[in-house]
């Protein structure tokens, strides 16, 4: 019988309950880089590279998704178990939220009003989403990977581009594709991170060995390719915006 008590973090990149670690924590370090590599490649797209422009799309999503979604997150079941007061998880949402409207809004301002859409959206997805508001309606694997794969691909081409051309429809219908792929591996590894007491069983292989069957057998190799995907998909962001300054 294989034995959760190894991994009783919740998460391969959490750090701790409280203090520093665990707001470090609550960020999702690994996942925030991920979706943020969305809306560079997005911008990387575009006909045009505007460096301003996709820091401030960055610093936007960062905190609407990095820190405003992921504090409504911890205060619905504690998924990460961390110590943070409520009041301070809740604080950080609306700072963060309105941070992040705020940004938007100076772009619809000096860029173009056609980016009022996008902040009107993503307010209400990142809202929907993690209070899941509506029933729950918009907390699917396909609302995730929408909201976070293909939305951010999206804003990032369209604040650069400031129109929609095929290359900016199949960059966002890619990053929705990785998104799927990611929820394939991190909904079975939360499983058995928070919710998995044991695990019993053999894996019989055709040599004849028989391999124990274990949450952290089963848990590594998914950690380690949302690990490898994370850091993998930042590279590439960063090395495609870089070919384009």
């Amino acid at each position: 019988m294989g034995s959760a008590g190894s991994f009783e973090r919740p998460a391969f990149y959490a750090l701790g309950s409280g203090g520093w670690r665990g707001l470090l924590t609550i960020l999702h370090p690994p996942y925030t880089a991920w979706h943020l590599s969305y809306i560079a490649i997005g911008a990387a797209a575009a006909p045009h590279l505007h460096g301003g422009r996709l820091a401030a799309c960055l610093a936007a999503f960062f905190l609407g998704v990095g820190v405003c979604a992921h504090a409504l997150d911890e205060l619905h079941g504690r998924p990460l178990a961390t110590a943070i007061p409520g009041r301070m998880l809740w604080s950080m949402a609306a700072v963060s939220l309105l941070g992040a409207v705020a940004i938007g809004a100076i772009g619809a301002f000096t860029v173009s009003a056609s980016l009022i859409p996008f902040v009107l959206a993503g307010a209400f997805i990142v809202l929907a989403y993690n209070l899941e508001l509506f029933g729950g309606r918009f907390h699917s694997d396909f609302w995730f990977a929408a909201a976070w794969g293909a939305f951010p691909a999206l804003t990032g081409y369209w604040v650069n581009a400031l129109e929609l051309r095929l290359q900016g429809g199949l960059v966002a219908a890619a990053c929705l594709a990785l998104s799927v792929a990611q929820r394939r591996l991190s909904t079975p590894v939360r499983k058995l991170r928070r919710q998995t007491v044991s695990i019993s069983g053999q894996q019989h292989l055709v040599d004849g060995t028989a391999v124990d069957l274990t949450v952290s057998r089963l848990a590594q190799p998914l950690d380690g390719a949302l690990a490898a995907c994370a850091f993998g998909l930042v590279l590439l962001a960063a090395g495609l915006v870089l070919s384009r300054l």
